[in-house]
């Protein structure tokens, strides 16, 4: 099976009300390439007559986010005209590439009546070449993605991108990420095989797992060598994962704020063209 080369656990970071866990980067691990960036919002219950989700209008350029909607709803809105309502089991796969503005922000009819948010956000690397690439949005319902049952029903595995024992996920990804969200119920076991040289993404969103032999627990992220294929999964309590992996780019990172750049030169191109509306204008 892969060597487990540790296990970081989350820090806390909240955004005014809303419970916040940076999963990455942290003070022990800094990226996943080409995994850059998590961060778990939530469970966090709204009251009625709530402002919602503090994410206004922001740029980015030069990599991907995705972003699961596991309670609530959230409201996407970029300057490329993409808009949509997704709820909870959906997901939004937005391509920042060359640069937009987008916003995240809660339904009118969720500030009105409260509810619990939970959403876990992504940021998925570009190589240089994919850098500019033309801004995309896509956002998907529950319905919408694809969902296989293992272990007699104990696990289900809802793929987004890639491929899983022949079935195809509803994003094709630009970098051939498979990325997948995971049930486990009580005693529940999941067994996969990763390519050898892809990098694998595993984080514990709630409950507690063991994995190739190590325990780990909510609000944890496990990082693998890349010396195997196999990774084992058993649970003994209902759980749910974010388990993605692909092969690192192997190339200078350079990020600032907003912009994920291979040079120093790019970042400063990129507040350049922000601030004179090339990426965009918010109306």
């Amino acid at each position: 099976m892969r060597s487990i080369k540790r296990i970081h656990s989350a820090v806390s970071d909240p955004i005014g009300e809303l419970p916040t866990f940076r999963v990455m980067p942290t003070h022990s691990i800094e990226q996943l390439d080409p995994f850059l960036f998590v961060n778990h919002h939530g469970p966090h219950e709204y009251r009625p007559g709530n402002q919602g989700l503090p994410f206004g209008p922001h740029p980015h350029r030069g990599f991907e986010t995705l972003t699961y909607i596991f309670e609530g709803d959230i409201v996407h809105q970029d300057t490329q005209g993409f808009k949509s309502k997704i709820e909870a089991g959906g997901i939004q796969w937005m391509t920042a590439g060359s640069g937009l503005l987008h916003s995240e922000v809660s339904s009118e009819e969720f500030k009105a009546h409260g509810g619990v948010e939970e959403v876990i956000q992504l940021w998925l690397n570009l190589p240089a070449k994919l850098k500019m690439t033309e801004p995309n949005y896509t956002g998907l319902s529950k319905k919408e993605i694809t969902h296989i049952s293992e272990d007699d029903g104990n696990v289900t595995i809802h793929l987004i991108s890639g491929s899983w024992k022949g079935q195809t996920g509803s994003v094709e990804s630009l970098t051939n990420l498979t990325m997948t969200s995971v049930d486990l119920k009580e005693g529940g076991k999941l067994v996969i095989d990763v390519p050898v040289t892809d990098q694998v993404l595993f984080y514990v969103v709630s409950g507690s797992v063991e994995v190739n032999g190590d325990s780990a627990k909510m609000h944890e992220l496990v990082e693998f060598g890349m010396d195997d294929e196999s990774i084992e999964v058993v649970t003994q309590e209902k759980s749910r994962l974010i388990l993605g992996h692909g092969a690192p780019f192997n190339e200078p990172i350079v990020a600032h704020g907003p912009f994920v750049m291979n040079s120093e030169a790019e970042i400063r191109r990129a507040f350049q063209d922000y601030q004179s509306g090339q990426m965009g204008v918010w109306r």
